[in-house]
């Protein structure tokens, strides 16, 4: 009973972390501006291509995290802060910043893999979450919960980008700006416990080893 609480626990962390630092909302506008002309039928087929990549290329860091901390002897503290500061630096980029789209990406031929799978969807800082929470996956449980918040935040994606003409259209461009702002907000303040996670372990192990005689 207390490994499943846990692994839920642990599934809603892994959640907003993935939902926030991939915000599918601020790229509904980018994902409609760079399937201009598509008809409803193509933009599906781009939008489910898109998500698919990005879903592999997370899953395939999500499977080699802990391959890829030991080849490189990096410590889980050492990536949460390093990933904390990733997403707090993005995070105020994007409340500072609006995001837009140049008309060279608008010319690509098909913009299903790059740049909206990768890295619109499966950015940098989606894999550096993903890599952070595997290191935080202790048993199978947290591992199954890991795997049910890709699926849930990708299959969320997915509809907001089916949905993204509509929400484009209704909210506006204040709008966009605002739900922006608030995803901003709240990757910077996962990024912050990320750091305060990564920064306690570092003290409590410093403070151990000070102990020993």
């Amino acid at each position: 009973m207390l490994r499943s609480r846990e692994g839920f626990q642990f599934a809603l962390l892994a959640f907003s972390s993935l939902f926030s630092v991939i915000n599918p909302i601020s790229a509904a506008p980018i994902f409609v501006a760079l399937t201009v002309g598509e008809t409803p039928g193509s933009r599906r087929g781009i939008a489910v291509r898109a998500c698919i990549a990005a879903a592999l290329v997370l899953a395939v860091f999500a499977a080699a995290g802990g391959a890829i901390f030991s080849f490189f002897q990096i410590t889980v503290p050492a990536f949460q802060i390093a990933g904390g500061l990733l997403f707090t630096i993005m995070s105020l980029r994007e409340m500072e910043d609006d995001r837009g789209v140049t008309p060279a990406d608008a010319e690509k031929l098909d913009p299903s893999v790059v740049p909206i799978g990768i890295p619109l969807i499966a950015g940098p800082g989606a894999i550096s979450a993903m890599m952070v929470l595997v290191g935080q996956a202790q048993d199978s449980a947290h591992r199954v919960g890991l795997a049910g918040a890709l699926g849930a935040s990708i299959v969320i994606t997915l509809a907001i980008l089916l949905a993204a003409p509509a929400i484009v259209s209704r909210i506006g461009l204040t709008g966009q700006r605002v739900v922006g702002k608030v995803m901003g907000l709240v990757t910077a303040v996962i990024g912050i416990q990320f750091i305060l996670n990564g920064g306690t372990t570092v003290m409590l192990e410093i403070l151990r080893q000070a102990r020993v005689p």
